[in-house]
C-alpha cells in the first residue's frame, strides 16, 4: 500500500482529441513560473516567469513537411503528469512524440521531440517551429486576469531567436539544440490592436530542423524557451538547458517525486510543515486525498522578488498569475496550515494588515491589493486564522498587531461586520452578483450562505476569545449568534430543501444553489430541525448531485438560463463545491450519501489537479469516466487548475476522520467521523496538531506517532 504518491500515481488519463474538441489545455510549473501546453504537438502558451510575463502568447507551433500539424486532422493524444506532458500524433509515414517540462530551478520550458519513420524508405523530415514572444516586465502588479505582454523585437542567433521588449527589461530566447535554419518572419507588425479572435501576437520567425530518419528508426531534437530580465540571463539559461534537454526533462521527474515525498515527511527541507499520510484500502478515498494535496502544492511560487518569499497562486496557467485570492486560499486553509504554516502565517499577516473589505486578493509581485471586494472575505479570514491556530498551536499570532491592532480585534471586527451591511432586515445584505457568485443573477442581497457563515464567525471568535480568557466578550458574541441563527433559518423554504434570497423590498427569491447547501450545512447544521436537514439532503440528491460531479445550480431553478459559466451554474461546479457538499452531507447527518458518492467523484480526478470548474456529464460528455474540465475560452473563461483543491484534504481529515482540534487546547478531539463506513481499518498517520504528531484511526482512537 503506497502512502506517498509519485508522478505516475498522479498522472492524468491520456486524452485523445481532434482540433480543439472542448479539451482544456493543461499547465506545467516548476514553482518559478508556469506554462500552458497547447493542443498542437509542440505549441506552448502563457509562459510566465515573474517578474517577466508575456500574456497568453502562443509559440512553438509545429509544421511537419511544411504543413501545420493541426491541419492534418489527425487526433493528438496528450497525457499530463506533474513533471511533464507527453503528446503524440501519427501522420502519413511518421509517428511523432514530444515531452514538455518546466525545467526545475530554471526560468525555462524544454520540449524533447522524437520523430519515428514508420515507412519503408529513408526520409528527411523537416520540422518547423513558428516562434513568437511578448515578453514584458511591468513596474507594478499584474492587475488584470490576463498577464501583461507587449510587442517584441526579434533577432536571429545560432539555432535560436532572441526576443526583447522595447525597454530592454525582458528577454526571451527560443530555439533548438540541433543545427537549424533560422529566419525572421518578414511579416510587418500589425498597425493596431486586433479584436478578440482576430490575429494575435506577431510572429517573430521560425526554426527548421531537418531530421534524416531510416525506416523504423527515430531521431530527436530539443526545443528550449528561456526567459530573463537581461539578455545575458536569458541566454545563459537557454544554453544550460539546451546542453541536455533529455536530462532536463528527466530532472523534472526526480524533482516532482522529491516534492511529494517531502510533503508527507516531518522535518523535510521543502515545506515548513507536512501532511499526514492516509493508510487505506479505499482507492477513491486515497485518490481524492492525493488530488487535494496535488492541487495545493501545484500553486507554490518561489520566484525571485516574491514579496512574501513564498506564496500560493490561485489559478493557472491562463488567468490571474501572481494573485492569491482570499476566498480560494481559505477553502484550502487546513492544507496550508499543515503543509506550509510559515508561508500561511506571512500571508495571513499581510491580509490582516490590509483592508479585506476592498479587494479579493494580493499580488505576490508587489503586495498590492488586487480586484474588488468579495463578500465572503469576513468568513474566509475568520476561517483562515482559526484553522491556522487550531492546527499549529501558534496562539501567539492572536496577540500580534498587524495593521496596528491585535489579531483578536480583527477577528471580532470580521465577526460583527455583517451589522454594517444590514438594511431593514436583521440579516446582512451582500449586494449584487459581482460580490457573490458572478454568474447567478438571482443569488443577491440577503443570502443564506454568508449569513449562516456570520453565525459561525460569531461562535468561532467567541471560542477564540474564551480560550484567551475573555469570557465576557465571548458570551456577547454567543448571544448574538443565537439571535442571528433564527433569522437565517427564516430564509428556508419549508418542504423544498433550499433557501430564498431576500431582496431589499422584502420579496423572497427561491435559489436552489449548492453554496447555500454547503455553507449552511457546514456552519449551522445543528441549529436546523430534523425535517429541514432531511429535506436539504433530499434536495441535494435530487437536483444537485450527479454520478461523478455536481450541478452548482439546480437545472430546475429559473436562473439556470442566465449563464453558461460552469463554476457556479447548472452545467458544472467549482472544484471545492463537491468536497464542501460532501462535508455538509456528513454534518447534516447523511454520511451514507457522501460515502456512496465518493467513488464517482474520484473518477473526476483523472485530468490533473482540479480545474476551476468541471462540466456535469449532461453538459459535456465525461472524459474517461471523469467530469470534463471546462476550457479557458469565451464564454466559459475557466482555468485549467485552481488552488481550492485543498478542500478534499479537509474532507478526509475533518469530515471522514472527524478531527476537530480546539484553539489552544492541544487536543485532537476527534468527532463522529464516518471513515469506518469506507474502510474500518483506515489510519491517518503523522497528523500534526500543535506540538503533537499523532495517528488517528477509523474507530476514533488517537495515539502519538513514533
Amino acid at each position: 500500500m503506497r502512502l506517498v504518491p509519485t508522478v505516475d500515481d498522479l498522472a492524468a488519463d491520456p486524452v485523445t482529441h481532434h482540433y480543439d474538441d472542448m479539451i482544456a489545455p493543461s499547465g506545467l510549473t516548476n514553482f518559478l513560473g508556469t506554462a500552458r501546453v497547447d493542443h498542437d504537438l509542440t505549441a506552448i502558451g502563457a509562459v510566465a516567469f515573474p517578474p517577466v510575463s508575456q500574456g497568453l502568447t502562443r509559440t512553438a507551433v509545429c509544421f511537419v513537411d511544411g504543413r501545420l500539424v493541426e491541419s492534418y486532422g489527425a487526433p493528438i493524444t496528450h497525457q499530463w503528469r506533474p513533471d511533464r506532458v507527453r503528446r503524440t500524433v501519427s501522420l502519413p509515414g511518421l509517428d511523432l512524440e514530444t515531452v514538455t517540462a518546466c525545467v526545475p530551478g530554471r526560468t525555462a520550458v524544454a520540449i524533447d521531440v522524437t520523430v519515428t519513420n514508420t515507412g519503408d524508405a529513408a526520409r528527411t523530415v523537416p520540422v518547423t517551429l513558428s516562434l513568437a514572444a511578448g515578453v514584458t516586465r511591468p513596474d507594478g502588479a499584474w492587475l488584470d486576469a490576463v498577464a501583461p505582454q507587449e510587442t517584441n523585437a526579434a533577432s536571429t542567433a545560432a539555432s535560436r531567436l532572441v526576443f526583447a521588449n522595447a525597454a530592454g527589461t525582458a528577454f526571451g530566447v527560443q530555439g533548438v539544440d540541433a543545427d537549424a535554419e533560422v529566419r525572421l518572419s518578414g511579416i510587418a507588425p500589425a498597425a493596431g490592436e486586433h479584436e478578440v479572435g482576430i490575429g494575435g501576437t506577431a510572429r517573430g520567425g521560425e526554426v527548421t530542423v531537418r531530421l534524416d530518419v531510416a525506416p523504423g528508426a527515430s531521431a530527436r531534437f530539443g526545443y528550449v524557451h528561456a526567459i530573463g530580465a537581461t539578455a545575458e540571463e536569458a541566454m545563459s539559461v537557454f544554453d544550460a538547458v539546451a546542453a541536455d534537454v533529455p536530462g532536463a526533462v528527466a530532472g523534472a521527474e526526480t524533482f516532482w517525486n522529491g516534492q511529494f515525498e517531502a510533503a508527507f515527511r516531518p522535518g523535510n527541507g521543502e515545506f515548513s510543515g507536512h501532511l499526514p499520510t492516509l493508510e487505506t484500502t479505499s482507492e477513491p478515498l486515497r485518490r481524492l486525498y492525493w488530488w487535494g494535496v496535488l492541487g495545493v502544492i501545484w500553486f507554490r511560487r518561489d520566484f525571485a522578488g516574491n514579496v512574501l518569499g513564498r506564496s500560493y497562486d490561485t489559478l493557472m496557467p491562463n488567468y490571474w498569475a501572481t494573485t492569491t485570492f482570499i476566498w480560494d486560499f481559505s477553502l484550502s486553509s487546513i492544507t496550508h496550515a499543515l503543509l506550509d504554516p510559515a508561508a500561511m502565517r506571512r500571508q495571513l499577516r499581510h491580509w490582516i494588515a490590509s483592508d479585506v473589505h476592498t479587494h479579493f486578493g494580493t499580488s505576490s509581485l508587489t503586495g498590492e491589493p488586487v480586484g474588488r471586494w468579495y463578500s465572503v472575505n469576513d468568513y474566509a479570514m475568520t476561517r483562515l486564522v482559526n484553522d491556522y491556530v487550531r492546527y499549529t498551536g501558534d496562539t501567539d499570532l492572536l496577540d500580534e498587531t498587524p495593521g496596528g491592532r491585535a489579531v483578536t480585534e480583527h477577528l471580532r471586527d470580521w465577526a460583527l461586520a455583517w451589522r454594517g451591511l444590514r438594511g431593514s432586515s436583521p440579516l446582512a445584505d451582500y449586494g449584487e452578483i459581482d460580490n457573490l457568485l458572478e454568474c447567478v443573477s438571482s443569488y443577491t442581497h440577503e443570502v443564506a450562505s454568508l449569513n449562516a457563515a456570520n453565525v459561525w464567525n460569531l461562535r468561532t471568535t467567541a471560542d477564540v476569545l474564551a480560550a484567551k480568557g475573555d469570557a465576557v466578550a465571548a458570551a456577547e458574541l454567543d448571544s448574538a449568534a443565537r439571535e442571528l441563527v433564527k433569522e437565517v433559518a427564516d430564509l428556508y423554504l419549508p418542504g423544498t430543501g433550499h433557501f430564498a434570497a431576500r431582496q431589499p423590498d422584502g420579496t423572497r427569491v427561491p435559489v436552489r444553489h449548492v453554496y447555500d447547501f454547503s455553507v449552511v450545512g457546514t456552519t449551522i447544521a445543528d441549529d436546523l430541525g430534523a425535517d429541514v436537514r432531511r429535506e436539504m439532503v433530499e434536495f441535494f440528491a435530487r437536483e444537485l448531485r450527479t454520478d461523478v460531479w455536481l450541478r452548482s445550480l439546480s437545472p430546475w431553478d429559473s436562473d439556470a438560463s442566465f449563464s453558461v459559466r460552469p463554476d457556479h451554474q447548472w452545467n458544472g461546479a467549482y472544484p471545492a463545491w463537491p468536497a464542501d457538499a460532501a462535508r455538509a452531507l456528513i454534518a447534516l447527518g447523511a454520511p451514507d450519501v457522501a460515502v456512496d458518492w465518493i467513488a464517482g467523484l474520484a473518477r473526476s480526478a483523472n485530468q490533473g489537479p482540479p480545474g476551476q470548474a468541471h462540466f456535469t456529464e449532461e453538459a459535456m460528455p465525461a472524459v474517461n469516466g471523469g467530469a470534463r474540465k471546462a476550457p479557458p475560452q469565451l464564454p466559459y473563461i475557466i482555468d485549467w487548475a485552481c488552488s481550492s483543491a485543498g478542500a478534499y484534504v479537509a474532507l478526509v481529515i475533518e469530515s471522514f476522520f472527524g478531527v476537530d482540534p480546539g484553539v489552544g487546547s492541544g487536543a485532537v478531539a476527534p468527532g463522529p467521523g464516518c471513515v469506518a463506513e469506507v474502510d474500518p481499518d483506515a489510519v491517518l498517520r503523522g497528523l500534526r496538531v500543535g506540538d503533537r504528531i499523532v495517528d488517528v484511526h477509523a474507530d476514533g482512537t488517537v495515539v502519538d506517532a513514533p
